[in-house]
């Protein structure tokens, strides 16, 4: 019995080999047959066919075996390039964000804050008078305004408000209600402004107020002078104030736009001075080459259709 179930075993295997055989050598042989049938077609027709038509039916019969880019599965995804991805997508939006906030930032705040540091303005308030206030028409008077609601837009009608000061004489309650409180005391004429700019945007800036409050003849105020420039003044100011919206609607801003982009530049460039080795060289041309022979075949094909 053992005899007789070895030798079963010998007549399976030799059987299984036998068909694995005849298997590859049906393929073989198909694919040859296939070929031969081709170019002894392409020599009995007596040049029906030429060498155009020739390899266009080979690059479809390629294609119908299966040979073409297209039919291969992506590979999938590992941890890591999942990883990478969504971190660049992120970073690449942090970094969109904080560029677009810069470019509307920095002219509706930061410029305003630095013009006025460049100013120079007296920490230390003086008072002020009002001499008077003009109400001017036409877009060619108005090149400048005391308050205006928007910095972008074409003025046509504007309001021009004069003071006088003394940089010798600081604000005190007592001064509001003295008289004669400039004598013997070099007076400056000036023109008053909400701030630097002489515009801004509500809540902020409230020209209403602003002029009915500071606008009138012989309205006393505490305010603040420029040191670079004598003839201008504002009402208010405060130099903290103005540091921390460059700090704030530029500083951080700028460095979360730095730092992103310095994170996408690591993580998608390769700084490193080192050749690609051979073999990864060869493979990727093999690819190319592949790819190539493929989008050959598939625009002939679309070419005859």
């Amino acid at each position: 019995m053992r005899g007789s179930s070895s030798e079963l075993l010998l007549d399976a295997s030799g059987q299984s080999h036998r068909t694995t055989t005849t298997g590859t050598l049906t393929a073989t042989t198909t694919i040859h047959n296939l070929y031969s049938g081709l170019n002894h077609h392409s020599q009995s027709s007596g040049g029906i066919y030429d060498k155009q038509e020739q390899s266009e039916l080979r690059c479809r019969k390629l294609l119908e075996l299966g040979f073409g880019a297209s039919r291969r599965q992506p590979p999938r995804r590992t941890c890591r390039q999942r990883f990478n991805f969504y971190a660049t997508s992120a970073l690449a939006l942090v970094a969109t964000s904080g560029g677009a906030a810069l470019l509307f930032l920095v002219p509706l705040y930061v410029d305003p804050a630095i013009s006025t540091l460049a100013a120079d303005f007296s920490p230390h308030p003086v008072l002020c008078t009002t001499l008077r206030r003009e109400e001017i028409l036409g877009i060619f008077n108005c090149t400048w305004s005391s308050c205006r609601e928007g910095c972008t837009s074409d003025v046509y009608r504007c309001t021009h408000i004069y003071v006088t000061y003394s940089p010798e004489l600081n604000f005190t309650n007592a001064s509001l209600w003295s008289e004669d409180i400039y004598d013997g005391l070099p007076e400056v004429e000036a023109v008053l402004k909400v701030n630097i700019k002489g515009c801004g945007y509500p809540p902020v800036v409230d020209c209403d107020n602003f002029t009915r409050e500071l606008g009138y003849e012989g309205a006393r105020f505490p305010c603040h002078y420029s040191r670079v420039n004598g003839s201008i003044v504002m009402a208010n100011y405060n130099r903290e104030a103005q540091l921390e919206i460059i700090i704030h609607f530029f500083a951080a801003p700028f460095v979360v736009t730095l730092a992103t982009s310095v994170a996408l530049c690591v993580m998608h460039c390769d700084c490193r001075c080192v050749a690609p080795s051979p073999r990864h060289a060869r493979g990727m041309r093999k690819i190319r080459t592949n790819n190539l022979r493929y989008r050959n075949c598939k625009y002939k094909l679309l070419t005859i259709k």
